[in-house]
């Protein structure tokens, strides 16, 4: 925590956990001394927004499965994501489930044969809409971030949108490179 803001990396939440570890959000909470969770508001199949289909490689209003959650720490919310799959990986799987997944989503997708070898991430400051700003109570003038993760499997096929949208002067965003391997 840096003068009352989250500090996060993405890493930990593109990097499948070992069998018994908690997932990545109640890990770093932990590790933190914080207390938190995570509420999931939705989960099943719904038509993929414009920018989710282009990522996933759909048509404008073909089905993806989403799973919607607001993310807390302690009782503030500080973080809505939306983390989409195409059906073909994700229908009858916990991801299409409101069940919590042991390990996390990314774990699962590890032990159904999807591992991401690649991500892109976009992230871009903006005004709220009224939803937004209800859900994260924040004050009409506060900007947020947007973080658009997008993880690629083998052969580049897209497995997973993440959409994050989180109070911009709540959070700072982390991004370490490996450069020459």
């Amino acid at each position: 925590m840096n003068s009352g803001r989250w500090v996060s990396a993405s890493m930990p939440y593109v990097t499948p956990r070992e069998r018994g570890q908690p997932d990545a959000w109640s890990a770093e909470l932990e590790a933190r001394g914080r207390k938190g969770g995570q509420r999931l508001v939705h989960a099943g199949e719904v038509p993929a927004p414009r920018t989710v289909a282009e990522l996933l490689g759909l048509s404008e209003g073909d089905v993806a499965v989403v799973r919607r959650r607001v993310m807390y720490i302690g009782d503030e919310p500080c973080e809505l994501t939306d983390t989409y799959y195409p059906v073909g990986i994700a229908r009858d799987t916990g991801l299409a489930s409101k069940a919590k997944i042991r390990g996390g989503a990314v774990t699962l997708l590890s032990e159904l044969g999807y591992v991401g070898v690649r991500v892109r991430e976009d992230v871009l400051a903006r005004m709220p809409s009224d939803p937004e700003r209800d859900m994260l109570r924040t004050m009409p003038h506060e900007p947020v971030l947007q973080l658009t993760r997008l993880t690629l499997g083998q052969d580049d096929r897209p497995i997973q949108v993440d959409h994050m949208v989180m109070p911009a002067h709540r959070q700072q965003l982390r991004y370490e490179m490996r450069i020459g391997d």
